[in-house]
């Protein structure tokens, strides 16, 4: 086996096979004489029926599961799950937990599975909640986590540790983990956050310290790469759906009825292409990837023409990301930020269908109800549905056999439908965004029957929306 330095992380690569493992650090890499003690778990009445303890030191999970019969084996991720050494014991064990940017459904259910998996599997019973995002390490109190303060909070939504975006301070928060003895650090927040995370830990192997820092990512918008989902995507397409619904009944009681509704998705298309497919209901999906244009043949105008002749009415989702350089053209201040240095959107929801309202009825005389509705809120702010609430179990219990085994500097999820420890710089060094040349997105347009939207050639001076490069958020 050969060994490469692969930015932050180790890679392992076997040159017969063409198999790359992106390891993850251990505590045991930086902190000379560490010891290991045996896992509690072989212990425990609860796994007393597992014909297997522990997973094998050797397993792997592969990141491309769709191989030629002669390709390389490819990148391989280090299987998550209980290992038979931990290197930390359950009285030492004085963990945190940290929610930051916005909410999601399941944040709750993470806390939750973090502090009863804690204490129930491994016996570690002193549990901080870190109020409100990162700055709560250095300016607000923490909150003393047990089973009975976390034992129904899966039952609501947002986050009982509340969060924040921005006021991240490397070295202000390393101090106060260093202060209060801390030793196990999870951090629940999307790509921004595990931005931070990664510098953590940076700080933490450079002081030397034994500290396992854990990322758990969290996005409604689906865009963490490398893993298969994000936790609360299946909860916010089941309620956005409820949004399109009431847009359809809307749309069809008036004459010449519009529904549009506006989905999260700031960069990435994911929600509003997945509930656009689970509704059946809806005519035209636009989202950041695929570009679009107003008025001229082929254009969004004369698309929405031609469903109200044959229809009467349409419904139209839109994400929150989509025609926003179209959007620009008339609108100035584009360039605002919020505390996480995250840009901030204007309302394309609002401008489209002033638009629409306008084309139709000014240019066009002709009769048309637009109904307008923002769920944003709604689908971000419930708890999480079952299917959530087991994938948030898992996350959590993965996270913990993670850290109690020493490896540290990783998020934990689901790859190929197997967890796995994946290093920091993997999730950060891009995001996840709909492909529009791939068959998930034609499936989509088989289903609305809407036209690519593509700008016709020779006509430039279309308006168009072009996709933008985003900017990193803290957040």
């Amino acid at each position: 086996m050969g060994t490469r330095e692969n930015n932050k992380t180790k890679s392992v690569g076997g040159e017969a096979s063409g198999y790359i493992l992106e390891d993850v650090p251990h505590l045991s890499h930086f902190i000379a004489h560490l010891p290991a003690y045996t896992n509690p778990l072989q212990d425990n009445p609860s796994y007393s029926v597992v014909k297997q303890y522990f997973v094998n030191e050797g397993d792997s999970v592969t990141q491309k599961i769709v191989v030629h019969k002669n390709s390389p084996r490819g990148t391989h991720f280090r299987r998550a799950g209980p290992r038979q050494k931990v290197y930390f014991e359950s009285d030492e064990v004085l963990a945190c937990i940290v929610t930051c940017g916005g909410l999601c459904p399941g944040i709750n259910t993470v806390i939750r599975e973090l502090v009863c998996g804690l204490h129930y599997m491994y016996g570690v019973r002193r549990v901080l909640g870190i109020e409100g995002g990162y700055r709560g390490f250095y300016s607000k109190n923490t909150i003393p986590l047990t089973p009975k303060v976390v034992d129904d909070i899966h039952k609501r939504g947002g986050s009982i540790i509340a969060t924040s975006r921005g006021g991240h301070d490397t070295s202000k928060i390393v101090d106060r983990i260093q202060d209060r003895g801390i030793n196990q650090v999870y951090i629940i927040g999307g790509d921004g956050t595990q931005q931070g995370a990664s510098l953590i830990f940076e700080e933490i192997r450079r002081r030397g310290l034994k500290v396992a820092v854990v990322g758990i990512p969290k996005t409604i918008d689906n865009d963490i790469p490398v893993i298969d989902k994000s936790f609360g995507f299946d909860t916010s397409v089941e309620e956005a759906r409820r949004a399109i619904n009431a847009a359809h009944v809307e749309a069809g009681i008036v004459e010449n009825g519009v529904g549009v509704v506006k989905l999260a998705g700031r960069y990435s298309g994911f929600i509003a292409m997945y509930t656009t497919l689970a509704s059946r209901d809806v005519d035209c999906c636009l989202i950041p990837e695929s570009p679009f244009y107003l008025e001229g043949p082929g254009g969004l105008f004369e698309y929405i023409r031609k469903r109200l002749k044959e229809n009467g009415h349409m419904v139209i989702v839109i994400a929150e990301g989509a025609g926003q350089e179209l959007l620009a053209e008339n609108m100035h201040d584009m360039d605002q930020q919020d505390p996480s240095a995250t840009k901030l959107l204007q309302d394309i929801g609002l401008w489209i269908t002033e638009k629409i309202k306008d084309h139709f009825t000014k240019e066009l005389k002709m009769i048309i109800n637009v109904k307008y509705i923002d769920p944003t809120y709604m689908i971000r702010a419930i708890p999480s549905n079952a299917s959530d609430n087991v994938y948030c179990t898992l996350l959590a219990h993965s996270a913990i056999h993670g850290a109690m085994a020493g490896y540290t500097g990783f998020v934990v999820g689901p790859v190929n439908g197997r967890h796995a420890y994946i290093p920091f710089h993997r999730i950060n060094e891009r995001r996840n965004k709909v492909v529009i040349t791939e068959r998930m997105w034609a499936r989509l347009l088989s289903s609305t029957n809407q036209p690519s939207f593509l700008n016709p050639k020779g006509n430039e001076s279309q308006e168009r929306v072009c996709s933008h490069n985003p900017t990193a958020n803290w957040g």
